[in-house]
């Protein structure tokens, strides 16, 4: 008996379902794609450079230039212990041996600024210093979700809009929306090696102690589909 009951319950739900599957396919409804983008100036920009001890001849040792760094960050009005990380796998001194003989030390360092204008006195900064091996990591925008989020809106938005412009002349109109889908898209202006082609062509042609370095904009997109139930 507790079989049959099973059995009874299992076929009540697949006809259920089966219903509603039928009742969303029966029904006439218009789909349409809508879009929505912006360009946004990034906020976060990340330098990455490498402090070593072989660029002063070994005359000068790497925690003398840590220390020479961050008292000319700070200034520049950079706080270093905020935004100036190690970048090594490990977080460690790298070693290796120059000519067979001498120890030297590396290290790796991220530093996050949030203007060209910044970033281009870091860059001086940094060439005073004696610290040659310096370029544009990535960069980024601190509220690139909450951008995201207000182009989905608009691009639903501009999906009704078209959906009222394909149906208008038919004397019909878009109904409730029984399908929204997201196709995320973002667009990150430079990659890993970009940045520092485009910093490099810059210093070539300035003539300016301050390289005047300006970033693209970051390109955030959203495309979302919907179905409108079609109203006649």
């Amino acid at each position: 008996m507790k079989r049959i009951w099973i059995v009874l319950g299992l076929l009540v739900v697949g006809i259920y379902a089966k219903a509603q599957t039928k009742n969303f396919i029966d029904q006439p409804y218009v789909e349409v794609n809508g879009t929505a983008d912006s360009l946004v100036t990034p906020n976060e920009i990340f330098i990455r450079f490498t402090i070593n001890e072989k660029d002063t001849k070994n005359k000068v040792s790497l925690e003398d230039q840590e220390k020479a760094l961050f008292q000319a960050l700070q200034q520049l009005g950079i706080d270093a212990a905020k935004n100036l990380t190690v970048n090594d796998m490990a977080s460690n001194f790298q070693y290796y041996f120059l000519r067979g003989k001498d120890v030297v030390k590396s290290r790796n360092y991220l530093l996050k600024v949030t203007t060209a204008m910044e970033a281009g006195n870091v860059f001086v900064t940094l060439e005073q210093l004696g610290i040659a091996n310096a370029g544009i990591d990535h960069v980024d925008h601190s509220g690139l979700e909450s951008i995201r989020n207000a182009m989905r809106t608009k691009a639903v938005q501009n999906a009704h809009q078209r959906a009222i412009a394909l149906t208008a002349p038919l004397h019909q109109s878009p109904g409730p929306a029984i399908y929204i889908g997201d196709e995320e898209r973002y667009v990150q202006p430079y990659d890993n090696r970009a940045p520092r082609m485009m910093l490099a062509n810059v210093m070539e042609k300035t003539t300016d102690s301050q390289p005047e370095i300006s970033f693209e904009k970051i390109k955030v997109s959203a495309n979302i589909m919907v179905r409108f139930v079609l109203n006649k």
